[in-house]
Parts: structure tokens; C-alpha cells; sequence
């Protein structure tokens, strides 16, 4: 019996490493995996769909289907999550030191689309007192799916050859929202600082506040396959739940890992978080968590129309679930 070829490009992390090593053999499918950057990734399959199945920006492909472009077909599958209030950043030089002061100020962006940025932007005007339109955004990168913004935000961009990390380390701009730690923190320079002295302690307050653990990434199969193996999509959910599983349990064992007090960390985490914190699936906290970034993202200009957390699956791996409150 035949089995199906299917190209998966995932970020390189612990729970996709057993389904991009081998170690599952998942029955009618032979997966080849590849791994890359996440921006080049993103690219080419947003641009040219070099893959069968990809980890895709969630801001991407929610603003694709937004628009009509439905050649893609979304999996309840999220293999990066992450926190986000670590990466809010002042220039030393501003003298500013709460999200709400950056009103009337510019604020650089990697792009506007980017996932970290929908997350954080909508928070700190949540949370924060950071109206949207009373910040001049300041974008380094072109965007992945066009974008309309709403009137009242102003979005820019930088010149050719200027980052919006060294506008920031050098004072020329006041803010910084960025997906990740720019070279300048990382070197300790003294140029950028956070806006949350205590990132930690704030993404665990706003946990506590919300139940929400922000998704970054969704993973996406050609809808044309899918066409072809209608059992596609459930068997490649099953895939990379058991991929999570094989790592997890390796994890639990101290001896994998290089930390002294990994089991305290594990521990704390879970006390907070739960036993699972990465899960996947179609369920009430995965479909809150989505749509609030649903509804950050249209209130942002990301989607040109309001979506669902459903409307982003494909059927069969969509849980018919009760209202969540």
C-alpha cells in the first residue's frame, strides 16, 4: 500500500523534534521535515506554498483568510506560544518608564502583521492605558498579506537600511515593540530597557487575569491535499499530539536537560499554568485565547473582516463545543 509524502516545516523545538527526527511513523504517511527561521518560513508558504504542511504566522494566516485566500487550511495545532510583555522596550534616552506614556510618541514595529505585535499592542491598550491611534507606529519590514489600517492609526516606514532596534537604542524613537530580545538587550548596553521591570512577574498577573497563554503560531496544510485525503487533517493533528507527548514525557526525566532546578521549574509552571500548557485542539480555552487575538487583530487593521476562532479549522478537527464564558 502507497503512502503519502507530506513535507512539514516546523520551528526546530522539543515537541516537534520526534516528528521531524523519525521517531513516529504515523500509518499511510511519510513525513519529511524541514526546519528554518520562522520569517523565511513564513515566506515560502505565505508566498510560493513550498510545503505540504507549515507552522505559519497566526497574524498571517488570519489576515489571508480574512481576505478571501482560503488555499490554506488551519489545524488546531500551536506549536509556539510565548508571553509577551518582556518585549515592550523604551530608549533609555526617553526617560520613560510606563506603557502609557508612550502616547503621543513613536513606537518602532518589526512589521505591523507580526503575531508578537498584535498580541502586545492589544494588551497594552487593554490593560496598560496605550491607546492605539495615539501612538505614530514606526514599521521596519513590509508586510506578509497586504493590509487596510483603520483610520486613526498611523503607520510608517523606516528608511531603507535603518532597523527600528537602533532608532530606538539611539533615541531617535521613543518605543519599541519587537518579537525578539534586540542585540542591544542582549548585549546589556544600557541603551533599550523594558517597560516591565519584572516581565515574569507581569505575564504571570495577566495569566492569572485572563487564563490566557498567547498562541503565536498555527499550523496550516494545502487545501488541495486535503481535498485529495479528507482523513488528512485529523491524522496530522494526531501526529504532532503525539510528537508533544514523546517530548514531554523525555522532559519529565531530569536527566535530558542541562538545569539544575528543572523540576521547580517544571512545578512552578504547572501550579500556574496547568498540566498542559501547550495543548492543542479546538476547545473552550484555545477558542477564548483565539479570539481575543481575533478581535485585536480587526480592531488593528490585521483582518479585513471579523472572524471566528472556529472559522479558522477545517471541519473535521473542529470541536463542536459549548459557549465558553
Amino acid at each position: 500500500m502507497s503512502r503519502l509524502r507530506v513535507t512539514v516545516a516546523t520551528g526546530d523545538y522539543d515537541i516537534t523534534r520526534p516528528l521531524l527526527d523519525g521517531a513516529l511513523a504515523p500509518a499511510g504517511l511519510d513525513l519529511v521535515g524541514v526546519t528554518m527561521p520562522s520569517p523565511q518560513r513564513h515566506w515560502r508558504m505565505l508566498t510560493h506554498r513550498e510545503f505540504d504542511v507549515a507552522e505559519l504566522s497566526l497574524g498571517s494566516f488570519c489576515a489571508r483568510l480574512s481576505r478571501g485566500e482560503d488555499d490554506l487550511v488551519g489545524l488546531p495545532v500551536f506549536p509556539h506560544r510565548r508571553f509577551r510583555h518582556g518585549y515592550a522596550f523604551v530608549s533609555a534616552a526617553s526617560g520613560i518608564r510606563a506603557a502609557a506614556d508612550l502616547a503621543g510618541r513613536t513606537v518602532g514595529v518589526r512589521s505591523w502583521q507580526t503575531t508578537a505585535g498584535v498580541w502586545l499592542r492589544g494588551i497594552l491598550e487593554e490593560y496598560h492605558g496605550l491607546p492605539l491611534d495615539s501612538v505614530h507606529w514606526l514599521a521596519q519590514d513590509g508586510e506578509d498579506v497586504p493590509l487596510d489600517l483603520p483610520d486613526g492609526l498611523e503607520l510608517t516606514r523606516v528608511a531603507a537600511g535603518e532597523k527600528v532596534t537602533d532608532l530606538c537604542a539611539a533615541g531617535r524613537i521613543e518605543g519599541l515593540i519587537y518579537p525578539e530580545l534586540p542585540r542591544q538587550v542582549l548585549a546589556g548596553d544600557g541603551t533599550i530597557e523594558r517597560v516591565f521591570d519584572d516581565p515574569k512577574a507581569a505575564e504571570q498577573d495577566y495569566f492569572r487575569r485572563t487564563g490566557i497563554f498567547p498562541v503565536m503560531h498555527v499550523v496550516a496544510v494545502r487545501a488541495e491535499l486535503v481535498e485529495s485525503y479528507p482523513w488528512l487533517p485529523r491524522t496530522l493533528c494526531e501526529v504532532f499530539e503525539e510528537s508533544k507527548r514523546l517530548a514531554l514525557r523525555r522532559l519529565d526525566n531530569p536527566r535530558t536537560v542541562s538545569l539544575a532546578w528543572l523540576r521547580a521549574l517544571q512545578e512552578e509552571e504547572r501550579e500556574l499554568l496547568g498540566p498542559d500548557p501547550w495543548h492543542y485542539g479546538a476547545d473552550a480555552l484555545n477558542y477564548r485565547t483565539l479570539d481575543t487575538f481575533l478581535g485585536y487583530a480587526r480592531r488593528q487593521g490585521v483582518t479585513a473582516r471579523p472572524l471566528s476562532a472556529a472559522q479558522l479549522f477545517h471541519p473535521s478537527v473542529r470541536e463542536q463545543i459549548p459557549a465558553y464564558v
